[in-house]
Formats: structure tokens, C-alpha cells, sequence
């Protein structure tokens, strides 16, 4: 069965939403707090990887009637599925790059 590029119901592939799968595994984070774990990405990067997680369902966004207010993200189930897929992927290119000496095993 083929499954066409845009059909695809999520962007594992692009540059940021790894880091920010990695950085809420451990669970509930503020964005400050995101941000310092994943210190090359700029502010409004982040901002527009965690709205489109949010939009295709990985990521919720909590805000809190605060002063200073506050928001906190936190992946949901269907996120955390994608850990899983994250770390076949990882697997896999820590295999298949050590054969072809592009990375160390």
C-alpha cells in the first residue's frame, strides 16, 4: 500500500520535533524549561513546532491563570506512540550508519 508524503498524518521528519518528543518524555514542561534543554533552536521555532504538534493531536497546551501567566506542554498518548517510532528510527540509524562508517557504533 502506498502512503503519499502529505498524507503522512504527522511531520516526525523535520528538524525540531524529535527534540521536543526527547524533551517532554519525561513529562509535563514549561516552555522555558523546553527551551533550555533544546538551547540551538530559537523561540519562535519552538512556538511553531509545539503549535503543529499541537495541531495534529502529539501535544497539548496548557495555560494557567497566573501573574506571570504560564503554559505548560505535555505529549499526549498519541505522542507518546511516537517515542516508539522515535526510537526504531534511532535504532535504525545507529546500525545502518556504523556499516557504512558515516557514525560509531
Amino acid at each position: 500500500m502506498e502512503c503519499r508524503h502529505d498524507a503522512l498524518p504527522y511531520r516526525v521528519g523535520d528538524k525540531w520535533t524529535a527534540h521536543v518528543l526527547r524533551g517532554l518524555a519525561g513529562g509535563r514542561r514549561r516552555f522555558t524549561e523546553l527551551r533550555a534543554e533544546i538551547p540551538a533552536v530559537t523561540a519562535k521555532v519552538l512556538t511553531s513546532t509545539l503549535r503543529a504538534m499541537e495541531r495534529e493531536g502529539a501535544v497539548t497546551r496548557t495555560e494557567f491563570d497566573e501573574n506571570p501567566p504560564r503554559v505548560e506542554y505535555e505529549l499526549t498518548e498519541h505522542g507518546r506512540k511516537l517515542l516508539g517510532l522515535l526510537d526504531m528510527c534511532c535504532d535504525w540509524a545507529r546500525k545502518n550508519w556504523a556499516r557504512e562508517n558515516l557514525v560509531e557504533a
